[in-house]
């Protein structure tokens, strides 16, 4: 199935986000129940593309796994459906999914529902700096409740099937990826350090960038569980605030003194909400957002933010931190 582009945009236009998503990604997503269990692989192809001027989406999956979530999920066809593609609204047509999609830059927040899967889905798609990463993730609702997750990281291709050199670079890329599935964010728990970076700042109404900020985490483990964390944010957005952080399994609790909340990790992911106590002490600035742990090894995270007053988005916040011990 497919859709017509924007006609807005021009038969003969794509949007920026089209462009930045040109080519195939490859990936091998992990999957998790609702508690935060790995409980199965999906390798993944998939790509969007624009066709005599139809915009049109497939994934071509191999679900590996066991359980009920194995029954479920499995489609038994590839995906495919239609879009209209606008950097203001992606329309998703079906048949196989029904929603919208809104890019912020380099970042894109979609909800949709699958009829296959019979889920509700919030997926946030994120492209790196380098232009050839993205971090995706796929949070699955029955109604309000999750009843499963699936994310991981992709990397794109333009020549997988005539380049031998690159198919063996997707090869080793989806290995490496099934062996970090699994593997749950656990922070630093022996070794102080910090996340720093420059993150891009897009204001949700207007959907632009209107600047960068640089964001520094420094991080102070109290014990095997529990850590001390100071925050800092300086350019197109300033913040500043102390929280420590309790893990007890796949859970995260924050417990002052500025920040108040809690997370689950769903592997490297964790999905956590941050009310952010300022100088009213009232709690009315607050973050939803996604936390990746690229690799347990050279430990970057892969940040969006979603700033919110009250229940009104203000800002998304999104890129790369990368770690530093401290010396």
């Amino acid at each position: 199935m497919t859709a017509t582009a924007d006609p807005e945009a021009g038969a003969d236009t794509t949007s920026e986000w089209q462009q930045r998503i040109e080519g195939e990604w490859h990936g091998r997503p992990s999957l998790f129940d609702a508690q935060g269990n790995h409980v199965g692989y999906e390798h993944v192809v998939r790509a969007s593309v624009v066709e005599d001027g139809v915009s049109r989406y497939w994934m071509r999956t191999n679900l590996e796994g066991s359980g009920p979530l194995r029954n479920r999920f499995e489609l038994g066809a590839d995906f495919d459906f239609g879009i209209v593609d606008s950097d203001q609204n992606r329309v998703y047509c079906g048949p196989d999914f029904y929603g919208t999609g809104q890019p912020y830059g380099f970042f894109v927040e979609a909800n949709y529902y699958s009829p296959g899967w019979q889920a509700d889905l919030r997926t946030w798609n994120q492209v790196l700096p380098d232009g050839v990463t993205q971090v995706y993730s796929s949070v699955l609702h029955d109604g309000w409740a999750v009843c499963a997750v699936f994310n991981g990281v992709y990397k794109r291709t333009l020549d997988h099937e005539t380049n031998p050199e690159t198919q063996t670079f997707v090869d080793e890329w989806i290995a490496a990826e099934t062996r970090r599935g699994s593997i749950p964010q656990v922070l630093p728990t022996k070794e102080a350090g910090a996340w720093t970076g420059t993150l891009s700042v897009e204001d949700a109404e207007t959907q632009t960038t209107v600047g960068q900020t640089d964001v520094r985490i420094d991080h102070e483990p109290l014990s095997l569980l529990r850590a001390r964390q100071r925050v800092t944010w300086q350019g197109a957005l300033d913040r500043s605030y102390t929280l420590e952080r309790y893990r007890d399994g796949a859970r995260v609790q924050y417990d002052g003194p500025d920040v108040f909340g809690n997370a689950v990790s769903y592997g490297r992911a964790l999905f956590t909400t941050q009310h952010l106590m300022g100088a009213d002490a009232r709690g009315v600035e607050k973050i939803r957002g996604r936390e990746f742990l690229l690799d347990p090894q050279t430990r970057d995270l892969s940040i969006v933010w979603q700033l919110l007053s009250g229940e009104r988005t203000t800002h998304f916040v999104h890129g790369l931190l990368t770690w530093e011990p401290a010396a």
